[in-house]
């Protein structure tokens, strides 16, 4: 529960449905579960469709083995974000990265060339055709993925859980199979630094915290929707910053990062929610009580500015690039997103006092 000492807002509806359980009240019915299977069995035929875009460039899935923790992901010139994301997941016990670039120019790929444990594909496709790459990604996830524990992130989300300083993946996900939970969620926080965006440097090879160590505490608006039963979170810096006058097109902040995959398994939108349904039930959001962990974003880096121009011209980042002009301009015009209320990250300990994660009994 929220203490009076948690500076957030929580509002919620339909609380029942907040708590990690078997039992759903809101369960649809036989019409609108027979529509839910449809739609999982078109995700995985166009992400099965988008094999023929991808082109293996390093294939070492030869090496991975059955008890092997995954990860997956897709990126595109982040050559200052990529030694410290792969430091952070191998600490955390990934046992094998696949990753698709599509048409990096920035040194990524021969980087990731290089790595022993990264298979690497390519692609000069559509981002937002194919559903900001998730088609990409699901169809990997098809293939090597099934049975796995399986990470999807970006290469500007870093995830951290309770005791993840002292006990990797392969405890916790053993400690999930043994509590038979097939999915472990996140809160995405955004870090930024103090000063205008753009002007900080930052060095590949030391932790984005220290670049980027302020975050919004709250407020976040919580909501569940149906028929996925998804939370929808919404708040933090961007919101306050950027989305102010329009909060319901706020980033959603709500996460499933980790889940014990199957073939026949479908992220819906990036992976705020999932299909079959009951992979959304295992996050009851900020403040909650079931076991979750903090995925802290590092979009604020110095290169944010530079990025946000490219990205507003090549308009893949949204549904309607247009409604999210504003979005960029913000960012281009390097605000200082600092304020009195603002609080320095000091691990996974400070945020679970802060109720933006729980270890929800695991130890």
């Amino acid at each position: 529960m929220l203490g009076v000492g948690i500076r957030m807002a929580i509002t919620r509806s339909d609380l029942a449905m907040g708590k990690a359980s078997t039992t759903d009240g809101n369960a649809p019915g036989w019409v609108r579960r027979y529509r839910l299977r449809l739609k999982r069995k078109r995700l995985l035929w166009r992400s099965f469709r988008s094999r023929h875009a991808l082109t293996p460039v390093s294939d070492k899935t030869r090496l991975i083995a059955p008890t092997d923790i995954l990860a997956f992901t897709t990126l595109r010139n982040e050559i200052e974000r990529l030694p410290w994301f792969l430091r952070h997941y191998r600490r955390l016990g990934v046992d094998h990265f696949l990753m698709v670039d599509n048409g990096s120019d920035d040194g990524s790929v021969t980087y990731l060339l290089n790595q022993p444990d990264v298979s690497l594909w390519q692609t000069q496709a559509s981002y937002r055709q194919a559903r900001f790459g998730l088609d990409w990604l699901t169809w990997l996830q098809m293939r090597y993925g099934h049975g796995h524990w399986t990470l999807m992130v970006d290469a500007d989300e870093l995830l951290i859980y309770a005791h993840h300083d002292s006990r990797t993946l392969h405890d916790l996900t053993r400690w999930l199979d043994g509590n038979g939970q097939l999915a472990f969620d996140a809160l995405m926080l955004d870090l930024y630094p103090k000063g205008p965006l753009g002007s900080q440097t930052h060095d590949p090879d030391t932790d984005p915290t220290e670049t980027l160590p302020w975050f919004d505490p709250g407020p976040y608006r919580v909501r569940r929707q149906q028929p996925l039963g998804n939370l929808w979170v919404q708040g933090g810096v961007r919101d306050r910053v950027f989305f102010a006058d329009r909060p319901e097109r706020a980033p959603t902040l709500n996460k499933i990062p980790l889940v014990r995959w199957n073939r026949r398994f479908a992220y819906v939108n990036s992976c705020h929610s999932a299909l079959p349904r009951h992979l959304n039930h295992a996050y009851d959001g900020p403040g909650g009580e079931a076991p979750s962990g903090v995925l802290l974003h590092t979009k604020f880096l110095p290169q944010v500015v530079a990025k946000s121009q490219e990205e507003k011209r090549r308009r893949q980042h949204f549904h309607d690039p247009d409604q999210f002009g504003p979005y960029y301009d913000g960012i281009i015009a390097g605000p200082d997103l600092w304020t009195a209320r603002s609080e320095r990250f000091a691990g996974w300990a400070h945020l679970q006092t802060l109720g933006l994660m729980s270890s929800g009994g695991w130890r």
